[in-house]
């Protein structure tokens, strides 16, 4: 039992952690290095559904994928349990930008929850720098508060 609580401690830690990865790498590589990939993603550029930016979830599923590999190789060690964490953060992540904020997939499209409405502000203000320089709000699972007080008024937060 007490394996069984690491393990799921270890998960939970890497997805937890993955916000601040994705934080940095959104921050840095995506409006940085790489941000001819990330660039149609801000300012619509093809009419197709794939756009040059979910190459991304190419680059971010790897780690997931070798940790789920070779900590399955090396008998569901503690790299299996992070990839899951990684895993698992990058399945809510597709779920919550692309299918929820994004609408790729028209679905959630009247959800009425405060935090819900938060993600999509902060998003929605991501966006509304359309170059590499001066954005706002790069990750995706931490809102920070203000976006809670414009979706609420009589919110304490």
């Amino acid at each position: 039992m007490e394996t069984a609580i690491i393990n799921s401690l270890i998960t939970v830690a890497a997805f937890l952690s993955m916000e601040g990865v994705a934080w940095f790498t959104h921050k840095f590589v995506m409006h940085g290095l790489l941000w001819r990939l990330h660039r149609d993603h801000h300012k619509k550029e093809s009419s197709g559904f794939f756009e040059h930016n979910d190459f991304f979830f190419l680059i971010f599923a790897l780690p997931g994928i070798a940790g789920l590999f070779f900590g399955m190789q090396n008998n569901f060690n503690t790299l299996f349990w992070i990839g899951l964490g990684i895993t698992i953060y990058g399945f809510a992540y597709f779920f919550v930008h692309d299918i929820f904020i994004h609408q790729r997939f028209k679905l959630l499209r009247n959800a009425d929850n405060n935090y819900f409405k938060a993600i999509r502000r902060a998003h929605k203000m991501h966006h509304k720098h359309l170059g590499k320089e001066e954005g706002e709000c790069f990750g995706m699972l931490w809102v920070p508060f203000k976006y809670f007080r414009k979706t609420n008024p009589n919110s304490l937060l």
